[in-house]
């Protein structure tokens, strides 16, 4: 389009400069009193005036003033139809509901405000430099929010709307800190599936498995185009968006069955209504976040996590939400007595075995369905408060009767032929279905620090009858995820083979800014061979991974870590026992682990380590903040305090 330079400077309107100085200005008078005037702060009388000038009824000025935060971004016509794109789905809807809220807020006298930050796209970023703002935006982003809570001192509450990997814990987090207020957060829920194609996790793999002839160019662009078959919500399985909204539902944060809702529907958009009225019932009875969010209710959280099968991510925003709240961080030992003493019940994308996308989940009943059978078993603290102000317990007691459980379940029957107790099953039928519990911590000479697995994913054909999944295999050694790509869709003698081991260093918070690396689990599951190919790193996956895919390895390479002195063609062993859920990462010399301890000792760090040349300096100061603060095990947060002793010392 050829713009000329005259059209820039002039559009050729004369009623443009038809500009007034003074206007009338609203009409009426503020309801204020000789006290206020005598003792409030010059900002509170001057925000009345703002509020006035924005058009609000002067007359209704006295209500209880509510801040509504959101990840929104993206323009859309008052017919829905795009004006600007946002960064995703997930926060291309969610003004609906704020939109929905705030009227109800405002039809039972209190003033609703609006504030925003947007949140990035980590499905969008895959393979790319912005991965490496990722996770270092949500501190960032909890940040914002925290600063803009503070700056209506008027507020008596706050509600947050948020759906997506960082935009959702970021809020989390914020809310968290809120210890005094009472705060309700609304799940921006998730899209549908398409009726005919692929999900929007398996539409990642395209470019793999057509360099592998698996797909044709033209089933890629038709399945690309569908996969996101409606406009707004997070993804259609259980990754680290889905399994954020479960986790703050299981806090109590956010209402009973709020978690996963259909974006666009009106139980979705009657959720936001009934969080508003939970949050003005929230503040009349003077309960604020304290009172809900409780070493219990991290508990119930955990256990929940645990039940669904959620993404790995949750290991390190789920320390964040609770330092943020006060409450002790939870350790390894913590999880893994959290995942030991509790079942897999949720049958959900990507784990399985069935795949049912997260809408599903919902239908079935979502986290108060799975409650139930977590109560039945005696893994919930019910005493604990919820955002209704009611208790767990009760909520539970509501749900097991509702007619709302009843109409839902009867639509996922009868509507898509599912039988809810395939999607989310007591534990006798989980057993009965293999499903094993979630999370692995494997240690070893190559994770002396410790690492993660989502051990539930790995593929039941390559695990042995006991239950043990065992690999040895030579190490295939890469420092960026694009060279790792690029082997596994290879067909030359460097691509990756069935048996090998993926080893990706440098990937780390001090190497990335931990990026996900997603382009390369998606691929290998995928691949007709990708199962028989294991991969370790001190990167993170995204919660869509599947795969015998050891993470998070601690130290990471820059920080020293013996992943950091592995060579191309050294022996890995790799011991994952879904069971015990015990696990071992090591490097083997003759057969023997302590034989590879013995050559790690002696072998210097790899002279090419180095952090990304594209790295950010704003991601660098992260890396050095979180790890200051008790690095990834401890959430990637920013504990001041230990920011504040170190700079003391220096």
């Amino acid at each position: 389009m050829d713009i000329s330079p005259h059209s820039i400077l002039d559009s050729g309107d004369a009623s443009l400069f038809d500009v007034k100085s003074k206007a009338p200005g609203p009409p009426g008078a503020l309801p204020i009193t000789p006290e206020m005037l005598l003792q409030r702060p010059s900002g509170d009388l001057f925000g009345w005036t703002q509020d006035a000038g924005m058009g609000w009824d002067p007359a209704a000025l006295g209500g209880k003033e509510f801040l509504i935060l959101s990840t929104h971004g993206g323009i859309r016509a008052a017919d829905g139809t795009a004006v600007a794109l946002g960064y995703h789905t997930g926060h291309w809807e969610v003004g609906l509901l704020m939109d929905a809220a705030a009227k109800e807020l405002k039809s039972l006298g209190a003033v609703p405000f609006a504030g925003y930050c947007t949140d990035p796209c980590d499905g969008r970023t895959q393979g790319t430099t912005g991965m490496f703002d990722s996770l270092p935006y949500r501190n960032d982003a909890a940040s914002v929010f925290k600063r803009l809570i503070r700056s209506l001192p008027t507020r008596s509450g706050v509600l947050g709307v948020a759906t997506c990997d960082k935009g959702l814990p970021a809020m989390m987090m914020a809310l968290a800190g809120m210890h005094d207020l009472p705060c309700v957060l609304i799940p921006g829920g998730v899209t549908l599936l398409p009726e005919e194609g692929e999900d929007a996790g398996k539409i990642q793999s395209v470019g793999a498995r057509y360099a592998h002839q698996m797909i044709t160019l033209e089933a890629a662009a038709q399945d690309m185009c569908r996969a996101c078959a409606s406009p707004g919500g997070g993804c259609q399985f259980l990754g680290t968006a889905a399994t954020s909204q479960v986790v703050g539902e299981a806090l109590g944060m956010s209402l009973t069955h709020s978690a996963l809702s259909p974006s666009g529907h009106p139980v979705w958009t009657d959720m936001a209504r009934r969080s508003a009225r939970a949050a003005m019932t929230l503040e009349a009875r003077r309960l604020s976040m304290k009172d809900i969010l409780t070493p219990a209710a991290l508990n119930n959280a955990m256990v929940v996590h645990a039940a669904f099968g959620g993404s790995t991510n949750l290991i390190l925003h789920l320390p964040a939400i609770a330092y943020s709240a006060g409450l002790a961080r939870p350790t390894v030992d913590d999880w893994t007595r959290v995942n030991r003493q509790t079942p897999r019940l949720v049958d959900a994308l990507p784990n399985g075995p069935k795949m049912h996308p997260t809408v599903q989940v919902f239908l079935a009943g979502g986290v108060p369905e799975a409650m139930l059978h977590l109560r039945r078993a005696g893994l919930l603290a019910t005493a604990a408060l919820t955002a209704s102000g009611e208790t767990l317990g009760a909520m539970l007691d509501w749900w097991e009767q509702s007619e709302r459980r009843a109409a839902l379940r009867r639509v996922l029957r009868e509507r898509d032929g599912v039988d809810p107790d395939d999607v989310i099953m007591d534990p006798d039928g989980s057993r009965r279905r293999g499903l094993t519990s979630t999370v692995t911590f494997p240690r070893g000479n190559l994770a002396p620090g410790g690492s993660v697995i989502k051990s539930t994913s790995i593929d039941p054909s390559v695990v042995d009858a006991d239950g043990v999944y065992r690999k040895v295999g030579p190490a295939r050694v890469f420092r960026t995820e694009a060279a790792a790509v690029a082997a596994i869709k290879s067909h030359g003698p460097e691509r990756i083979q069935p048996g090998d081991v993926m080893v990706l260093m440098c990937r780390g918070p001090m190497g990335s800014g931990m990026e996900e690396t997603y382009q390369i689990t998606s691929a290998l599951k995928y691949v007709d061979f990708g199962k028989h190919v294991a991969v370790i790193t001190d990167a993170r996956f995204s919660g869509v991974s599947t795969g015998a895919c050891v993470g998070h390895v601690t130290p990471e390479a820059l920080a020293g870590g013996p992943i950091g002195k592995i060579q191309e063609g050294d022996l890995i062993e790799i011991v994952i026992d879904r069971v015990k859920l015990e696990g071992s990462v090591n490097l083997v010399a003759g057969g023997s682990a302590e034989e590879g301890s013995r050559l790690l000792a002696s072998r210097p760090l790899r002279a090419d380590l180095a952090p990304d040349p594209a790295l950010p300096p704003e991601t660098r100061l992260w890396a050095a903040l979180q790890d200051t603060s008790g690095g990834t095990w401890g959430g990637c947060v920013f504990d001041v305090e230990a920011i504040v002793d170190a700079l003391a010392r220096r």
